[in-house]
């Protein structure tokens, strides 16, 4: 089953993806971007130094090598080189698959098993992507709608977190009242400022609700007074990365989880953008993915994903531009020599963001599901197909203790419902589409 293509009309003009806007419109695009990803960016690091009992010094290194890491990937993602990279707006940055598996080795191996396992996968990434290619009828909608409006509604939680306190301040009726004008801003904006205003609603949204912070007492810049005004990356501050044969084995199941995921990713924003939802497009953004995650180990970070959040972006705001992402990307290389504007950055109120997340983590869903719209439902087994790996995949959402009782190895894919989805979704339709027929009287 081929997976489907957008007809594009012919036009005379360069495609939207390759429009640069002018200055006035492209910085604060691409601050929206940037915004919007920022907190994903900082929570792994930040999550994995603080189950390893990392001083603060150190979880701060980790956060900067980690946006230095994002920006160049971004940068290598959307303009691309020869044979590497979509040319798509697609964000880069590191994945939440990988929060458990870095803190179990950083625990019995040390950080350094961390970022070795880290090039290897990368390394593998890069030699395997053509085979992803020549397998992407494999990924029909019935399985990258799936995976993808998973990836979407399995972030939820993780925005309601931000609204109750999981970034600065927030929580409390105060908290939850401002996440509500936040989303209620993006929908106004949306729907009542004039087209060009539009493009800019989360942006809009951002900034008032970060205003609308101070009087509520959510807004808490202290951060900013206590960052440094430059530094640097310090790749060698963990030691060299050493190769440990189980954490390398550990971090290809990750690797294989992430490369499902950036190939449902990469094929959303391609339809989106009405370009670059086929085989060769996959293959470069698989060995982007590849080549980041390599030079990530190397400068003492974490594996590299396309980040769900530009789906969302792109999807709300409409605007395709690739340029628009690569200076997102150079605006993260920038914060991490310049950790007081990252501060900046971060000082954005927790229900402000969590609200933002929302509508964005929806919409990752929304798409998901009009994906997975192409395929033919009146197939019982397209619908058996999308409903287990939807019923499994939310499992480990819901009820995140559920495979506690299973050795660590087995929760490194369990505990992620992201990598349940994408292996049940891809397993049945291998049995029911691409199995040798088990009776004659097999077809519905």
């Amino acid at each position: 089953m081929a997976v489907p293509t957008l007809a594009v009309a012919p036009q005379s003009g360069p495609h939207p993806v390759d429009v640069r806007p002018p200055i006035r419109r492209l910085v604060p695009l691409s601050l929206q971007h940037l915004l919007v990803a920022y907190a994903g960016m900082a929570t792994m690091p930040l999550l994995v130094g603080t189950a390893l009992n990392l001083p603060e010094d150190r979880i701060r290194l980790l956060i900067s090598a980690n946006l230095l890491v994002s920006g160049l990937a971004t940068l290598l993602q959307s303009l691309g080189v020869k044979w590497v990279g979509a040319r798509l707006p697609i964000v880069m940055g590191s994945t939440f698959t990988a929060i458990t598996p870095a803190v179990l080795i950083g625990r019995e191996h040390g950080l350094a098993a961390v970022f070795g396992a880290t090039i290897v996968s990368g390394l593998v990434t890069v030699a395997v992507a053509p085979w992803f290619g020549r397998c992407l009828h494999l990924f029909p909608p019935v399985v990258t709608g799936t995976v993808i409006a998973v990836i979407g509604f399995s972030l939820v939680p993780s925005a309601a977190g931000l609204v109750s306190g999981g970034h600065g301040a927030g929580g409390g009726g105060r908290g939850l009242a401002l996440a509500g004008v936040t989303v209620l801003l993006v929908v106004l904006v949306e729907r009542l400022a004039p087209p060009a205003l539009a493009r800019f609603s989360v942006l809009v949204a951002m900034a008032a609700g970060t205003v609308l912070a101070l009087p509520l007492g959510l807004f808490d810049g202290s951060a900013m007074t206590d960052a440094q005004a430059v530094t640097a990356p310090e790749p060698t501050a963990f030691g060299a990365p050493t190769f440990v044969v189980p954490a390398i084995a550990a971090m290809l199941v990750v690797q294989l989880v992430n490369m499902v995921e950036s190939v449902g990713d990469t094929l959303a924003v391609g339809q989106i953008v009405e370009r670059g939802d086929d085989a060769p497009t996959v293959v470069r953004a698989l060995r982007a993915d590849g080549v980041a995650t390599t030079v990530s180990g190397a400068l003492a970070s974490f594996p590299i994903v396309t980040f769900g959040q530009s789906v969302g972006l792109v999807s709300v705001t409409r605007v395709r531009s690739r340029h628009v992402v690569a200076l997102s990307g150079l605006l993260m290389v920038v914060l991490a020599f310049v950790p007081v504007l990252g501060a900046a950055v971060a000082s954005v109120p927790g229900p402000v963001l969590g609200g933002v997340s929302l509508v964005m983590f929806g919409m990752v869903g929304a798409v998901g599901l009009r994906i997975l719209a192409r395929a033919d439902l009146t197939d019982s087994r397209n619908l058996l197909t999308a409903a287990l790996a939807f019923g499994l995949g939310m499992i480990p959402v819901g009820a995140p203790d559920f495979y506690a009782p299973l050795p660590p190895y087995a929760r490194t894919v369990l505990d992620s419902g992201i990598a349940v989805t994408g292996i049940v979704a891809f397993a049945l339709n291998l049995l029911f589409h691409h199995a040798p027929r088990l009776r004659k009287d097999n077809a519905r």
